[in-house]
C-alpha cells in the first residue's frame, strides 16, 4: 500500500480573496460577545446542528416515506450529503468551509413532513394565511421558531448564513411579491436582495443539485422504479456505466450502483470546480462583495454538463417523482396534511397547549400561521400519529 499522499492532500487551507472572512462578518441580528475559540461561522454551524429542527429532519421524507425502509434517504441524510459536497467544493475553491457547511445544514430546516407533497398540501391549506414555502419556513425556524436561548428567539445566525438561505435559488427581486418574512429580514439586516449571494452560498446551492441526482438514483433503484438498463439510456449515466464495464467487467449490483454514484458525483463536482475556476478567473473578484456584484453566478456547471444534469433530472422525474405508485402514496400524504390543517383550524383545542396559547382572540392569519408552523415541524411519523388520534383511523397509502 502506497504511503505517498496526493500532492494537494496537506495543502494549506488558506482563504482566497473572494472568500467570506469570518473576521469581517456583517454581524448578527442581536449583538453577542465573540467566542475566543470559534469563528462566527463555526458557531452558526454548531447552533444549527444542535437545533431541534435539525434533529427532526431524521423523520421527514425525502422522496419515499421515512418509514418505508431503513436505507432510503430522509431529509437528514440528504442534508448531510449536501453539506459534505458543499464543503468539498468550498475547500477546493479557497472559500470558508464553515460558512458553506452552515448554509448547507440549514437549507432544509423548514421542510414539512412528506417531502414536496406535504409542502404542496400545506401551501394550499394555508393559502388564505400567506401560503407556505419551505425556504421561507427555514428562515422562520432560524429567526423565530427555535427557542433555545434566553436572550432571543431563533438561532441569531450571522448575516452571511441568513443571506445564503434567503438567496438559496439566487438573487431575489425587490418587488411586492417578496415574502413578508424575507422583506422584514432584508429591512433589518440589509440583505441586498438583487445581488448574488456569497460563493459559499452558491456552493451550498449547487451541492443540493448534485446530492439530489445521486441519491434519488440510488433510492429509485432500491425501490424498483429505476433499472440499470434504463439508466444506460441517459447519456451521462450510460457513458459512466460503459466506463465501469471497461475498468471492472461485470460487477454485482451491490458494487455497481455505488461505483456509478461515485463517478457521477465526481463528474459533477470536477466540472463545477473547473467551470467555477474559469468564471472566477474571468471575473477576478478581490473580495466577497466583488463576487456578489459579478452580475452572474460564479459557481456552476459548464454548458455541456448542465445539459447532462438536466437529462438526469428528466429521467428521475419521469420514472421516480411521477411514478403512479409514488403519486398515490404522496396523494394520500397530502390528504393527511390537509385534514390536519382543517381540523386544527376549526378545533384549536386539538392543538397542544403550548401551540394554542394566545390564539383565542388572535386574528385569523395569526391562527393559520401558527397551525402551519406546527404542521411544518412534524415528522412523518408524528403527522400520522396525530391523524390517527384526531380521526380514529389510519390513512390508506395504497
Amino acid at each position: 500500500m502506497s504511503a505517498t499522499p496526493h500532492p494537494d492532500w496537506r495543502r494549506p487551507r488558506e482563504r482566497a480573496p473572494w472568500a467570506s472572512d469570518p473576521a469581517a462578518s456583517r454581524g448578527r441580528w442581536i449583538d453577542e460577545p465573540p467566542s475566543v475559540r470559534r469563528t462566527p461561522f463555526e458557531r452558526d454551524r454548531d447552533r444549527i446542528i444542535h437545533s431541534t429542527a435539525f434533529r427532526r429532519l431524521k423523520g421527514k421524507t425525502q422522496v419515499f416515506l421515512a418509514d418505508e425502509g431503513d436505507h432510503f434517504r430522509t431529509r437528514l441524510t440528504h442534508t448531510l450529503e449536501v453539506a459534505q459536497i458543499a464543503r468539498s467544493l468550498a475547500r477546493s475553491l479557497g472559500l470558508d468551509e464553515d460558512l458553506t457547511e452552515a448554509i448547507a445544514l440549514a437549507h432544509d430546516l423548514g421542510h414539512p413532513p412528506f417531502g414536496h407533497s406535504g409542502e404542496r398540501a400545506l401551501d394550499r391549506a394555508a393559502a388564505d394565511f400567506g401560503g407556505f414555502d419551505h425556504n421561507v419556513q427555514s428562515l422562520r425556524v432560524v429567526t423565530a421558531l427555535e427557542r433555545r436561548y434566553p436572550a432571543f428567539d431563533g438561532l441569531n445566525l450571522t448575516y452571511e448564513v441568513i443571506e445564503g438561505l434567503v438567496k438559496h435559488n439566487g438573487p431575489v427581486a425587490e418587488t411586492a411579491a417578496v415574502s413578508p418574512v424575507v422583506a422584514a429580514l432584508s429591512e433589518r439586516m440589509d440583505l441586498r436582495l438583487p445581488l448574488h449571494p456569497s460563493l459559499e452560498a452558491q456552493c451550498a446551492a449547487i451541492a443540493d443539485d448534485v446530492a439530489y441526482n445521486a441519491h434519488d438514483i440510488d433510492d429509485g433503484l432500491r425501490a424498483g422504479l429505476l433499472t440499470v438498463e434504463g439508466l444506460r439510456t441517459v447519456p451521462p449515466l450510460g457513458a459512466i456505466l460503459d466506463g465501469i464495464g471497461r475498468d471492472h467487467g461485470v460487477l454485482d449490483r451491490s458494487r455497481l450502483v455505488p461505483e456509478l454514484l461515485r463517478r457521477l458525483i465526481h463528474l459533477l463536482v470536477e466540472d463545477i470546480l473547473v467551470e467555477s475556476g474559469r468564471r472566477i478567473a474571468a471575473a477576478a473578484p478581490q473580495s466577497a462583495d466583488d463576487s456578489r456584484r459579478a452580475g452572474s453566478a460564479l459557481v456552476g456547471f459548464s454548458a455541456d454538463v448542465a445539459e447532462a444534469e438536466r437529462a438526469v433530472k428528466r429521467h428521475l422525474s419521469r420514472h421516480v417523482y411521477r411514478d403512479p405508485e409514488v403519486l398515490t402514496v404522496m396523494g394520500a400524504a397530502e390528504a393527511v396534511v390537509a385534514a390536519l390543517f382543517e381540523r386544527y383550524l376549526v378545533d384549536p383545542l386539538a392543538l397542544p397547549p403550548e401551540w394554542r396559547a394566545g390564539l383565542d382572540d388572535a386574528p385569523a392569519e395569526r391562527r393559520g400561521r401558527r397551525i402551519a408552523d406546527f404542521l411544518a415541524g412534524m415528522t412523518d411519523r408524528f403527522a400520522l400519529a396525530e391523524y390517527r388520534r384526531l380521526f380514529d383511523r389510519t390513512p390508506d397509502f395504497g
